[in-house]
C-alpha cells in the first residue's frame, strides 16, 4: 500500500509541474481544449450544454483563452458541440471550484491513478521490481507528462480502460458477479467520455464475455453485458434528442462524414498515417518516448512463445502471456480507432488521445519486456527520461515555447533525424 501511495505521489508531483505550461507558443490551451472548457463552463453556469450564452459573453476570457467560434449549427434552438456530455460533466465540479487550472489538476490526479493501477496490472505479467520500473518509465515519459494536464478525456479514459482491464484479468481467475458488474460499469462510460474509446473498451468486453462463458458464469456475463447495453441505449437516446443524431458530431458545421473519409479507399489510405504518428520527427510517439518500443519486443516474445509452445510448459509464463496478449489487443484497438475514426492525427498533443489513453496499458507491456532485455531497455528508459527533463526545462525557461509538440533543439544530438520529417 505504501509503495502504491509513493508511486502515486511521485507521478502526481511530476504532472503538477506541468500546470500552466503553454500548449502552443503564446497559448495556454489549444482550440480543442478551449471548446471543452466552454462546455464545462456552460454546465457550471447555466446547468446545460447550450453554448449560445458562452459565446455571447466570450466565456474564454475567464481562462485567458484565444477567441473561439462555433463548430456546430444550432439544433432545436440549442448550440451544442461535439465535446459530448461525459467529459464536461466530469470536469464541472473542478471547474466550479478553481476554473481551468483545477480541471488540469483533476486530469493529473486521474492519470496518476491510472498509472498506479497499471502497476497492479503489470504485476500480473512480471514480478517486482520490473512492474514498477516499467510503469514509472512510461508514466514519466514526455507523452504522459503532456497528456496529464491536457484538457481532454485522455486521463479519465486511461483510468477507465486500465481499471476495466485489471478487473477483466481478475474475472478470468476469479469470476464473480460483483466484479463483472464493476467491469461492465466502467466499460459503459467509455463512449460517454469519448466515442473513440468505445473500440478498445469493446475488446475488454469481448474478453470478459469469453472468459466468463468458458467458466460457465452466465449470470456474471449477463450482468456485465446488461450494464454496457443499458448505457449504450441511453447514450444513443440522449444524443438523438440533444444533437439530432447518434453521436455528438452530428450537428457539426464541417461537411462530409464525421470521420472525414469519403469511401473505403480513403479509409485504407489512413493506414499510412500510423508510421507518422509513431516516427515523425516532431510529434512521433517513439521519437518522444523510445521506451514504448519495448511493447514491440513484448509482441515479438509472445509470437515466438506461441511458435515454440512455451506457455504450455510454464504455467506462470502462460498466465503472463495471456494478460500481455489481452493488453496488446486493447492497444491495437486504440491504434485502429486513431487511424480510421479520427479526421486527423494532428491534435495539438504529442500523442493522439486514443493512444495516450492506453499509455498505462503500454506501461505493463513495457514492464514485460524490461525483464527480458534489461540492458537495452535501460538505455531506452534513460533516453526517454532525458527527453522528459528537456521538455520540462525548455517549457519553463522559454515563455514562448509550447509542449504540443515542443520545438527547438533536441536533447539527443540529432539522432532523431533518421526519422521521417513531417512532410
Amino acid at each position: 500500500m505504501c509503495a502504491r501511495l509513493g508511486l502515486f505521489v511521485i507521478l502526481l508531483a511530476a504532472y503538477a509541474a506541468t500546470l500552466g505550461l503553454h500548449a502552443t507558443p503564446g497559448q495556454r490551451y489549444t482550440s480543442a481544449e478551449g471548446h471543452r472548457l466552454l462546455s464545462t463552463a456552460s454546465i457550471v453556469d447555466d446547468r446545460d450544454l447550450n453554448l449560445r450564452n458562452q459565446y455571447t459573453a466570450r466565456a474564454w476570457r475567464a481562462w485567458d483563452g484565444q477567441p473561439l467560434t462555433p463548430t456546430a449549427r444550432v439544433t432545436a434552438g440549442r448550440l451544442v458541440e461535439a465535446q459530448g456530455i461525459g467529459y464536461p460533466l466530469l470536469m464541472a465540479p473542478a471547474y466550479a471550484i478553481g476554473g481551468a487550472t483545477a480541471v488540469e489538476l483533476q486530469n493529473a490526479v486521474l492519470l496518476a491513478l491510472a498509472f498506479t493501477l497499471a502497476v497492479a496490472l503489470a504485476r500480473r505479467l512480471v514480478p517486482e521490481p520490473w512492474a514498477t520500473r516499467g510503469t514509472l518509465a512510461v508514466g514519466l515519459s514526455p507523452p504522459a507528462l503532456v497528456a496529464s494536464t491536457t484538457v481532454a478525456p485522455v486521463a479519465a479514459g486511461a483510468l477507465v480502460l486500465t481499471g476495466a482491464a485489471l478487473l477483466a484479468l481478475d474475472l478470468r481467475a476469479h469470476p464473480r458477479v460483483r466484479g463483472a458488474l464493476a467491469c461492465g460499469t466502467l466499460l459503459a462510460t467509455t463512449a460517454w467520455l469519448d466515442v473513440h474509446l468505445a473500440l478498445p473498451g469493446a475488446v475488454i468486453g469481448l474478453a470478459v464475455w469469453r472468459w466468463l462463458r468458458r467458466r460457465h458464469q452466465a449470470l456474471a456475463a449477463f450482468v456485465a453485458l446488461e450494464a454496457v447495453l443499458t448505457s449504450a441505449v441511453l447514450y444513443l437516446t440522449i444524443n438523438e434528442r440533444l444533437y439530432g443524431g447518434l453521436t455528438p458530431a452530428t450537428p457539426r458545421l464541417a461537411g462530409g462524414p464525421p470521420a472525414g473519409a469519403q469511401d473505403v479507399g480513403d479509409q485504407l489510405g489512413r493506414l499510412l498515417r500510423l508510421p507518422g504518428a509513431l516516427l515523425d520527427q516532431d510529434a512521433g510517439a517513439l521519437r518522444w518516448a523510445p521506451v514504448l518500443a519495448l511493447a514491440a519486443v513484448t509482441l515479438w516474445s509472445l509470437t515466438r512463445s506461441r511458435r515454440e509452445r512455451l506457455s504450455a510448459a510454464i504455467t506462470d509464463q502462460g498466465d503472463g502471456e495471456i494478460g500481455a496478449a489481452t493488453l496488446t489487443a486493447i492497444v491495437a484497438a486504440a491504434v485502429i480507432s486513431a487511424a480510421f475514426a479520427r479526421p486527423s492525427l494532428s491534435t495539438g498533443t504529442l500523442v493522439p488521445a486514443d493512444l495516450a489513453a492506453v499509455l498505462p496499458l503500454l506501461a505493463a507491456l513495457v514492464a514485460f519486456a524490461l525483464r527480458r532485455s534489461p540492458r537495452a531497455a535501460g538505455l531506452l528508459v534513460a533516453v526517454t527520461l532525458t527527453g522528459s527533463v528537456w521538455l520540462m526545462a525548455g517549457a519553463r525557461l522559454d515563455a514562448g515555447a509550447g509542449v504540443a509538440p515542443p520545438r527547438g533543439p533536441l536533447p539527443w544530438g540529432g539522432v532523431e533525424r533518421v526519422l521521417p520529417g513531417p512532410d
